[in-house]
């Protein structure tokens, strides 16, 4: 083997191992937002606890792979695709470590609300499963579109993102008229409420990520334009 072919695989398997850690930091995120929403729902507060206390694995990997990053732009200084690949990483797993953070607040609001008994009920009086159903499906079909660098499945999560705005409005509907009915539950109506915005800014972050894999196969940033130009953007051979 020629050494610029040694160097070129070398290379390779770098670029291969990284993106391997963003997508298993991608899949304990997956997990810690069903398990906050699951204790916040359920009043599981050992359940928040342990999501919390996770948390610190994912700023661990948030900082590992942006070191990887950075050793592999300074040893390999990667140009065209393979730079757009590496600036995407970083991008990524910027959302992704704010996503956690999105799932640790949501485990924060679970023990505040049940570890005080402040409920007048045991169970919430709204169900944020279906929006954070929807969030961590935006978020899976981002990871995977960035495993095989399909713009056409980044292209349906930014499309799914609607109808994660869509689940949170329609809870803010029920959250108020909730407070209006009963005047005693306006405090925990809004501790719930910031909960459900959580799961709605999980939407916008995978939504990001989706953006970024467009980015990274087609060459162009379709961050702030319309769906009707994505849909342009995807379906070009460019």
């Amino acid at each position: 083997m020629l050494p610029q072919e040694h160097i070129a695989k070398q290379f390779d398997v770098e670029l291969e191992n990284v993106r391997a850690k963003v997508l298993r930091m991608g899949g304990l995120i997956e997990e810690q937002i069903e398990s906050a929403v699951n204790a916040l729902q359920d009043g599981n507060v050992s359940q928040a606890r342990q999501v919390i206390e996770t948390d610190r694995r994912i700023n661990g990997l948030e900082v590992s792979i942006d070191e990887d990053c950075t050793h592999i732009i300074a040893r390999r200084q990667p140009a065209a695709g393979d730079l757009r690949l590496i600036l995407a990483i970083i991008k990524t797993i910027t959302d992704l470590e704010r996503i956690g953070d999105e799932a640790k607040k949501m485990a924060r609001m679970a023990i505040l609300l049940h570890d005080s008994d402040r409920l007048l009920q045991p169970h919430l009086p709204v169900d944020l499963r279906h929006a954070a159903h929807l969030a961590v499906q935006m978020l899976g079909h981002s990871l995977d579109a960035f495993a095989r660098l399909d713009a056409t499945t980044a292209a349906q999560v930014l499309r799914d993102d609607r109808d994660v705005d869509e689940s949170f409005r329609g809870i803010l509907r029920q959250l108020i008229t909730f407070m209006m009915e009963d005047p005693r539950t306006i405090s925990n109506a809004i501790d719930i409420l910031f909960a459900a915005k959580a799961v709605e800014r999980i939407g916008d972050h995978a939504k990001n990520m989706a953006e970024y894999v467009i980015y990274l196969v087609k060459g162009k940033d379709v961050r702030h334009t319309s769906m009707e130009e994505v849909e342009r953007t995807v379906i070009s051979d460019s």
